[in-house]
């Protein structure tokens, strides 16, 4: 079993100093049912690569604690699987939880990475390792593996090589992988109890809470044992929850106070709802749906045939469903309307083949490094024919009473932007993706410091085309 981790950040052998293994040197670290060894087969400037290997003896694997079903024939001694991911552990367990002695601002920054695991198994359906890994960011290759080369008609194994591209931390590769390699082979050599469940929310935090393949993932990685699984969605649905209805409530009224007396949300509602209907849009995404208020004017547009809410967090969400009276909803209205749990941040299928998407007063609480994850989730994989993204306009905050100076308008924001900002920010998202973009305001302007709320419409350039 191999493992390789390639980077081309300069100089790229500061590899060495995230991982804490100097390329000059051969590492070894002896485990229970064998020795797993990492050393560099290039060590550059321009290009520097770890290749881990592990060797398991299969006579120390049977006589373990583990639980080998066939103690005779396997492939445990030659395939990647948990043995991989306890020999990570102990090998890099210091690169794996984000700490590094002398690069400690380049462990916490995203850089080019590469890893490439062989032989890999993938028991499930042929495009499982996409939907594992390209939500997270990486570019997926898998190459299958000939059951004999020699004899290419008898067709291919269960096992691939796997190769995955992104620009991540280190350490996120890293956990991605001590995860998502015993979920691929989906099985483990050891007992599997509550410890797995704490190891598996330490592991998957901040990742796997709106994982749209989390379900799938809690499962193998729990070998299906119910009570564990129920347990580990339980804890997962918790720490995904942002804050309490309370302080929900609390936050939101803080910015209603700044925007009320001009009536802002409900002009933005008003001009959302009408730009889908110049869009002659027939299905919309409404993206950070909150508790629905967007959801229940487009209910009102009798054009619109599939009408999707998404939110991160599923007591905001189970909220929207009690405003939207879904329970009570007459059944051919019903069908028109969909909630959905997911992250904005990352890649997901079910947002696939929307005419439209609304994305109101939501950027501006996405820290800023998440920026691009959202950007490349939603313009470059979901692909909606248009988007419509609102955010304050923070050179307006200056007219806002009661407002002090450099204050954002909502505690949880985590920016405003100018207008020069907004445009340049809009502008090469447009140019990166394929799409057109126009902007306006909302709200009465003002000569000097602009609208309240300032919008971009995205127009995906194939579709401007047609239309034209």
């Amino acid at each position: 079993m191999l493992l390789t981790i390639t980077t081309t950040h300069r100089p790229a052998t500061d590899l060495g100093f995230l991982l804490m293994k100097h390329p000059d040197n051969v590492h070894s670290v002896e485990l229970s049912f064998g020795t797993a060894t990492l050393f560099y087969p290039e060590a550059t400037e321009e290009r520097c690569t770890a290749a881990i290997t592990l060797s398991v003896d299969p006579v120390e694997l049977v006589r373990g604690k583990g639980r080998i079903e066939d103690q005779y024939v396997n492939d445990r001694p030659y395939a990647a699987s948990s043995l991989l991911s306890v020999a990570l552990a102990r090998l890099l367990g210091t690169a794996m939880g984000g700490r590094s002695r002398h690069r400690q601002d380049l462990a916490e920054q995203p850089i080019p990475l590469e890893a490439r695991i062989t032989p890999l198994p993938a028991r499930g359906a042929a495009d499982l390792l996409a939907s594992l890994f390209e939500p997270l960011g990486y570019a997926v290759q898998a190459e299958p593996t000939p059951l004999d080369p020699a004899h290419p008609e008898w067709g291919d194994s269960s096992y691939v090589a796997l190769t995955l591209r992104g620009r991540v931390r280190l350490a996120a590769l890293l956990t991605h992988l001590f995860v998502l390699v015993p979920v691929l082979d989906n099985d483990k050599h050891y007992y599997v109890g509550e410890a797995e469940v704490e190891k598996l929310l330490r592991k998957g935090a901040g990742w796997l809470e709106t994982h749209p393949a989390r379900e799938l993932i809690v499962r193998r990685y729990l070998r299906g044992l119910g009570g564990l699984v129920r347990k580990a969605r339980s804890q997962l649905d918790e720490s995904v929850e942002a804050e309490e209805a309370e302080e929900h409530a609390r936050r939101d009224a803080a910015e209603d106070v700044i925007e009320k007396p001009i009536r802002l949300n409900d002009q933005r509602m008003d001009r959302v709802v009408a730009l889908i209907r110049e869009l002659g849009a027939m299905s919309v995404l409404d993206l950070g749906c909150g508790e629905g208020r967007l959801l229940r004017e487009l209910l009102k547009l009798p054009g619109l045939g599939r009408i999707t809410g998404v939110e991160v967090a599923p007591r905001v969400l189970a909220g929207a469903g009690d405003r939207l009276k879904l329970d009570h909803m007459p059944d051919i209205k019903r069908r028109r309307i969909e909630l959905l749990q997911g992250s904005l941040v990352y890649r997901d299928d079910r947002l696939k083949g929307f005419d439209a998407a609304a994305v109101i007063e939501v950027i501006e609480h996405m820290e800023a490094e998440r920026l691009p994850a959202f950007e490349a989730a939603i313009f470059g994989h979901a692909r909606p024919g248009a988007v419509i993204v609102t955010t304050p306009n923070r050179d307006y905050n200056a007219l806002f009473e009661n407002m002090a100076p450099d204050a954002l308008r909502h505690p949880d924001h985590r920016f405003e932007w100018s207008r020069a900002e907004f445009r340049h920010w809009a502008e090469s998202v447009a140019l990166a993706h394929g799409y057109g973009v126009r902007f306006e305001g909302i709200g009465t302007e003002d000569p000097v410091h602009g609208c309240p709320t300032q919008l971009a419409v995205f127009t995906r350039a194939e579709d401007a085309k047609v239309a034209a």
